[in-house]
């Protein structure tokens, strides 16, 4: 590990990657650093995990969000983007009058995790800029430079594309750099898992339960083998667990009030995961159609979001592609698409 490649000298001798986007990484990174030493001091830091208001979807928010979206913003500040727009923000916020990217970024992902020790991260992505805030922003997936997502764990890592594969790094807390792991990470396609708030089931439409119920019956079922179920309630946490050793992860829309869309906010958290996923050999949709063709209405606008090993999502494709009611009785009863 002594002699792997620092981040830092990878991007500066990537030429695909323009200065100013290597500028503003850099930035991102830089912060990342002074959070990581924040989280892992915990309870020193004080109420870190605090609640202090909420944002205007009606989310609360912790101390530590509204610290590290500040945070963040400072520093960004100081690079080429014109336009910031950030999860616990209701507004685009212009940075650079001069700059001609656009970073949107969800300063602190899974934030009820703070107090429990568990893993939390930093999610964001990077847009070439247009003239009107918004509009750099509502445009689909597939227009990002950039995605990535930084996890404060047991390690601190990330995982970011450039546009051209999906590669890793390790923050080594004694140079205080981020060293290069992997420059072609691929999601292993072997994992028996899914990763899905199982308490919610009875709000779900009848393709999902359909596709859980058939993972819940094991190999009895028309599977034909045996799942296990992971929720950590952090959404870096399960991309960073899916990327590594596979799986798919599902968060559907469901009939209580204000899930009806779904939960996951597009701009700051689905894009940039879904970028990561196709470009690690994954797939993402919104349970039915690829999630980086789709626009954004608003820059709070909430979505269903699946991802994981293609033939995974695929499969669950091919549930909603059935009217509601023959989706149970022709998946589990007849067991179309055995494995």
């Amino acid at each position: 590990m002594n002699k792997a490649l620092e981040f830092s000298a990878y991007m500066a001798g990537n030429q695909d990657i323009p200065t100013d986007v290597a500028e503003v990484v850099q930035a991102l990174t830089g912060v990342a650093k002074t959070l990581s030493k924040k989280i892992s001091r915990g309870a020193l830091e004080g109420a870190m995990g605090a609640f202090v208001g909420e944002n205007s979807d009606g989310d609360t928010q912790k101390a530590l969000d509204i610290i590290a979206d500040e945070m963040f913003f400072e520093q960004i500040c100081k690079t080429s983007v014109r336009w910031f727009a950030s999860e616990e923000r209701d507004e685009v916020v212009a940075a650079s009058a001069s700059g001609r990217l656009a970073l949107a970024i969800d300063p602190l992902d899974g934030s009820s995790n703070i107090d429990v020790n568990m893993s939390i991260g930093t999610i964001f992505s990077i847009y070439e800029a247009k003239d009107d805030g918004d509009e750099s922003f509502l445009r689909p997936g597939v227009d990002q430079i950039v995605g990535g997502y930084i996890i404060y764990g047991p390690q601190t890592a990330m995982m970011i594309t450039f546009g051209a594969g999906t590669l890793s790094a390790i923050l080594d807390p004694e140079r205080g750099e981020f060293l290069v792991l992997d420059q072609a990470v691929k999601i292993p396609g072997y994992a028996n898992e899914f990763a899905i708030n199982a308490s919610n089931y009875r709000h779900w439409p009848t393709p999902a339960r359909a596709y859980i119920d058939d993972c819940y019956s094991g190999e009895t079922g028309p599977r034909g083998k045996n799942f296990n179920m992971r929720w950590i309630a952090s959404l870096v946490a399960e991309t960073h667990r899916i990327l590594t050793r596979g799986g798919i992860f599902l968060y559907p829309n469901d009939n209580r009030k204000g899930y009806e869309q779904g939960r996951l906010r597009m701009v700051y958290e689905c894009a940039p995961i879904a970028l990561l996923l196709e470009q690690a050999g994954g797939q993402a949709t919104d349970g039915c159609d690829r999630l980086l063709e789709q626009r954004a209405k608003t820059l709070h606008a909430r979505t269903s979001f699946v991802f994981g090993t293609t033939d995974k999502v695929s499969r669950l494709s091919a549930y909603y592609d059935l009217p509601e009611f023959e989706a149970p009785a022709l998946f589990r009863n007849r067991g179309l698409f055995r494995d």
